[in-house]
This record gives C-alpha cells, sequence and structure tokens, in this order.
C-alpha cells in the first residue's frame, strides 16, 4: 500500500503565515533560492515591505514543489522559476476553465 503525504494539502490556507527562513528549511532550497522565487513573483509576501518578510503556509507547497523541479530535472534557477511560473498559469487556466464550464452547465 502507498502511503500518502497528507502534509502538502494540510499547508494550503491563507491564514497562517511562516518566515522565508521555515520555507527554506521546509523545503530544502537555499534562502537565495527563496529570494529568487520571490523576485520572480512566484511566492508573494504578505507585506512586502515588511521585513523580515513573512508568507501564507500556501508557499510551503510552492516551495517544496520548486525543489521537487530543481532536483528532479536537474533546473537551474532560472529554469526552475520557468517551470513553476508555467505551472501557476496553467492551474489558473484550468481554474477559469471550469468556472466557464460550470456557467454554462447552469445556463438556462
Amino acid at each position: 500500500m502507498k502511503n500518502i503525504d497528507t502534509s502538502d494539502w494540510a499547508w494550503l490556507n491563507d491564514w497562517e503565515v511562516c518566515s522565508a527562513q521555515y520555507l527554506a528549511e521546509v523545503s530544502g532550497l537555499s534562502q537565495a533560492d527563496i529570494d529568487e522565487l520571490v523576485e520572480m513573483g512566484v511566492i508573494v509576501p504578505v507585506d512586502a515591505p515588511a521585513q523580515p518578510q513573512s508568507f501564507y503556509l500556501r508557499c510551503v507547497v510552492t516551495v517544496k514543489t520548486a525543489r521537487r523541479l530543481r532536483d528532479d530535472f536537474d533546473l537551474d534557477r532560472n529554469g526552475m522559476v520557468l517551470a513553476l511560473t508555467l505551472m501557476q498559469r496553467i492551474d489558473a487556466l484550468n481554474e477559469e476553465l471550469d468556472a466557464l464550464r460550470a456557467r454554462i452547465v447552469h445556463a438556462p
């Protein structure tokens, strides 16, 4: 029987926050990698000007995915950011498509 890792879905919330250091610790990414993800807009601090920066716990999933992409596909930072950006765009388009399908089903 395959073990199911429930840690990813447990983090999906937008009300609890964590530090950039915590994101680096749980993901295995360096602080420079976390900074690059912030600079490229892949993860967004709760209050950008505030120091130290804090992030919604939802970002834990993103940084763990970034590390897996980097390690599994031997990507550099630019490749990792590009892959994450494309994945986020695909997710946004799928959500939009689902909303449009729901409108069609419920149309008079």
